[in-house]
């Protein structure tokens, strides 16, 4: 039996969501082996002197929790 453990994470650049969603997934497929997908949940943008100077992206990723458990 496989489980699946689900982490909430925001990724943030000045470029754009898609790069934002790529650098988020890029750092937490680089701390957790295991991943098997993600589920974005939410955009938003921060607006500094009426221009947008961040994408935000909140995503939930999914990745094997069973694995994890058996690395040391």
């Amino acid at each position: 039996m496989a489980l699946i453990k689900i982490k909430e994470i925001i990724g943030s650049s000045p470029k754009s969501f898609e790069d934002a969603l790529k650098e988020a997934v890029k750092e937490v497929c680089q701390q957790k082996q295991n991943v098997t997908g993600a589920k974005v949940l939410d955009q938003s943008v921060t607006i500094r002197d009426g221009e947008i100077v961040e994408y935000k992206v909140n995503l939930n990723v999914a990745y094997l929790w069973k694995e994890e458990l058996h690395q040391k």
